[in-house]
């Protein structure tokens, strides 16, 4: 039975409205984000924590061919006047894990061991989603993917592949790829968002002969103490220091949220952290690891600074700018120059991307400021701004231009409802997870992906396997587009063609935008056009269509069709393409797809 529009557009507000709720504070982007104003009592909000008092930690470096990366169950304090609480980390990290630096092009094994207890969000996990049983409160099952890894589908993280307590799995990681800034996380169906929120995220870092992270690196970039990484995140408190999954008491405890962000600001696992910082250039390796927020980030003095890279590094030249928005998953290669403010002098790395409209209604208002840099009485690294990054002398070669597609392929991003509470859930191709109904680019080909956002929120859309290049964003006429193409029940594919209802000219990426990438924002009412090519085997090394053991319970809905029963009992084939706001991957922003010979 097709749903009436009417019905549906208020629906959607009123869905999002109540699912999407962020636990902002009223607060501006200011030096001191500490104080509130009214704060809106359908929301919770974190206890006052004074900021700037906690020094930015740098996470630990690890290197070699073989490394064990573990899981545990820790205690963390995120600030010093809070209290140790519960928290997961990789290897000795009490939240979070250690920085993987490795050379592009060189394999690398990595053992996975599970050795993780009572999960900090037992309470808060839904057991409605995909078959996630009741065991995963205290027997938390983990998986390892390595976000933007070229990588064998047995060793990618599927989130049907999982490494429950006391087991480990052994990945192979190939890396024969261009040096850049990759990360690893949690893939967990279901309850992703629980295990990354609670610490289960580190960096990797490739390098090669050019970018070799070495003060006398060919690029002339900064490097040693003056390279950082910054994990930025946002996240929201109990009054007992604890960190609260849930945003609104509008949706029960153990139901899917939709996307809840926090009131404060955490970078590298402390909550508004300070870095005294030389007077001299800086190189951070900045990444959006929170699980519903886009940004606009800009320094509090709105000075300038430069993007030299992304998600598969670096650009072609430098790209000045005074501000940027960041979605979750994105990584930004940043150079910031210190060497004008007077000893003592401090700067606010500060955002003020307002929440989206269902969100706002709710009382949400942005997260301002993430950290503080104070100046100290030296000098840091003096050397210029790079002209160029590629191309030059001892530089890699400049970024290719972007491939001619030879097919062109349709994906849409909607807001079904069902009947349940809440009654949203979130969509790919109007189509869940468990369905059959999958793409299958052929290897070797082309493609252009025109990806229609019929909703009024931005999405990150990452496909795993491959990088790809941002055309354009278009505006589309969403009510047109969905009057003249009815929207089916949820289950069936609706991806209509959206040449006819676009509401203006196309606008081209912005130019830091301009690299490789592997997550695209999806602004809301747009069609945005990125161009993949899909590798071979020979390509890879590797067969990207090879099956691989299922590890895990089942998932529901077998009853589907006789093809999905099958699937249910089969190995694993392929990957997976999916919405980087970690609720909406949950629920059910997130389909398998092929690569076929």
């Amino acid at each position: 039975m097709y749903r009436p529009i009417g019905r549906r557009a208020v629906l959607r507000g009123l869905g999002a409205g109540l699912t999407a709720a962020m636990a902002g504070r009223a607060a501006t982007a200011t030096a001191d984000p500490a104080p509130g104003g009214f704060e809106s009592p359908l929301i919770f909000h974190s206890p006052p924590m004074r900021p700037f008092v906690d020094e930015l930690p740098r996470p630990p470096v690890v290197t070699g061919s073989h490394l064990d990366l573990v899981a545990y169950t820790t205690s963390h304090r995120f600030h010093r006047d809070m209290p140790a609480v519960p928290a997961f980390g990789y290897n000795d990290q009490t939240y979070l894990g250690p920085t993987v630096e490795h050379e592009a092009g060189r394999p690398l094994t990595v053992r996975f061991h599970n050795r993780l207890g009572d999960h900090p969000f037992a309470g808060d996990i839904d057991t409605t989603l995909h078959g996630v049983p009741e065991s995963y409160r205290t027997t938390v099952p983990a998986s390892l993917h390595l976000h933007g890894g070229v990588t064998p589908p047995a060793s990618d993280g599927h989130p049907e592949r999982l490494v429950v307590p006391g087991q480990h799995l052994d990945h192979d990681f190939p890396l024969r790829q261009s040096a850049g800034h990759l990360w690893y996380h949690d893939h967990v169906m279901g309850i992703t968002r629980a295990n990354v929120y609670a610490g289960l995220t580190g960096m990797m870092l490739l390098r090669d002969e050019f970018d070799t992270g070495a003060p006398d690196n060919p690029l002339g970039l900064p490097a040693g103490e003056f390279e950082i990484p910054l994990v930025l995140q946002e996240k929201l408190f109990n009054p007992d220091g604890r960190q609260s999954l849930r945003s609104t008491a509008v949706v029960p405890p153990g139901s899917w949220e939709g996307g809840a962000v926090g009131d404060v600001g955490v970078v590298n696992g402390v909550v508004w952290p300070q870095l005294p910082v030389a007077r001299g250039l800086y190189r951070f390796r900045a990444i959006n690891a929170a699980s519903f927020s886009t940004w606009n980030l800009f320094f509090g003095n709105r000075m300038r600074f430069w993007v030299i890279g992304n998600d598969h590094g670096l650009l072609d030249a430098p790209v000045p700018v005074r501000n940027l928005r960041l979605a979750p998953a994105e990584r930004i290669d940043l150079l910031v120059d210190f060497a004008d403010l007077a000893p003592g002098e401090t700067v606010d790395l500060c955002n003020d991307e307002q929440p989206v409209f269902q969100a706002a209604i709710l009382g949400e208002v942005a997260m301002p400021v993430f950290c503080r840099f104070r100046a100290e009485d030296r000098t840091g690294w003096r050397g210029p701004v790079p002209q160029t990054l590629r191309g030059g002398p001892r530089q890699p070669a400049v970024l290719p231009p972007v491939r001619v597609p030879a097919l062109s392929r349709t994906l849409t991003i909607s807001q079904p409802y069902e009947l349940r509470v809440p009654p949203a859930i979130m969509s790919l191709n109007n189509l869940r997870y468990s369905d059959p109904d999958i793409d299958m680019p052929r290897q070797g080909t082309t493609e252009v992906w025109n990806i229609v956002n019929i909703t009024p929120d931005p999405h990150p859309i990452h496909i795993h396997l491959v990088d790809f290049r941002i055309l354009s964003r278009t505006p589309l006429r969403t009510v047109d587009y969905q009057l003249a193409h009815p929207q089916p029940p949820i289950g069936i594919r609706w991806t209509p063609d959206p040449e006819g209802f676009l509401a203006g000219p196309a606008q081209p990426p912005a130019p830091w935008e301009s690299g490789r990438k592997d997550v695209v924002r999806v602004d809301g009412g747009t069609v945005t056009r990125i161009v993949v090519r899909f590798p071979t085997a020979d390509e890879l090394g590797f067969d990207p269509d090879a099956s691989f053991p299922r590890i895990g319970p089942p998932m529901p809905g077998a009853a589907h069709s006789a093809e999905h029963a099958a699937h249910q009992d089969s190995d694993l084939r392929g990957f997976v393409w999916h919405c980087h706001l970690l609720d909406h991957e949950d629920h059910d922003m997130m389909l398998r797809f092929r690569t076929v010979r």
